[in-house]
């Protein structure tokens, strides 16, 4: 019954997340959204300096830039708080969920919205979840390696949760806002739809709360904080 309430208690987020995807991909808004910035041209965002440069390539920088920062702290903590080790298993965390999404995209035959016939390309628009079904494009584009970018540090969240609380939460509401801004990049270039900004989010989400496991244990939550004592 421990382990059931223990995995109860951990998923319900995930799975709500879930059914709202899966509301989405029924609610046919990619395709409404992605017009707003798309026509038979093309994109006119597709190659501007705040798209390309700087939420794309900056973003990138960015990420880079952050992981570096989790690796120097997990060799040579900068402040108490996680060991050693589970800062460790914290960057593996956000660099699994980079990769688990890199790799799904190897496997996907979605084209991207720039890709599309509507939009200049060659492709049909077929939702994504028909897996194994061509849609004459070249594919691969679902879902957003971009956003990972951004999504993949929900791992930098969940490991100082335990021990920072406010700092925390600020990550979390950064990993959000630029994980949108990023999101919203892509669909203004053509690059992605909004759907698949979101999956990237939810498999994010998933494999870093799965990964959690790996440095909390299952049934052994971390040491608290200690409290501070009046003087």
């Amino acid at each position: 019954m421990k382990t059931l309430s223990h995995w109860q208690g951990r998923w319900p987020v995930a799975l709500l997340g879930l059914a709202a995807l899966v509301l989405w991909d029924f609610s046919g808004l990619d395709l409404r959204l992605v017009r707003l910035y798309g026509d038979a041209s093309g994109f006119a965002w597709r190659e501007a300096w705040l798209t390309r440069d700087v939420l794309h390539g900056g973003g990138r920088w960015l990420a880079g830039l952050v992981l570096a920062a989790m690796a120097l702290d997990a060799a040579r903590p900068l402040c108490s708080g996680p060991s050693r080790k589970e800062r460790a298993y914290g960057l593996g965390t956000v660099v699994v969920a980079m990769l688990v999404v890199s790799a799904l995209k190897r496997f996907t035959r979605t084209s991207c919205p720039w890709d599309l016939v509507e939009f200049g390309g060659p492709a049909t628009y077929l939702p994504h979840w028909l897996l194994g079904v061509r849609d004459g494009g070249p594919g691969h584009c679902f879902p957003s390696g971009h956003a990972v970018a951004a999504f993949g540090f929900f791992g930098l969240y969940l490991l100082w949760k335990p021990w920072r609380p406010r700092f925390a939460r600020a990550v979390l509401v950064t990993v959000w806002v630029f994980g949108l801004a990023f999101g919203w990049a892509q669909m203004a270039r053509g690059a992605h739809f909004a759907s698949h900004t979101l999956w990237s989010a939810w498999l994010c989400w998933v494999t870093c709360r799965a990964a959690e496991r790996g440095w909390r244990g299952a049934d052994k939550p971390p040491a608290p904080k200690p409290a501070a004592t009046a003087e």
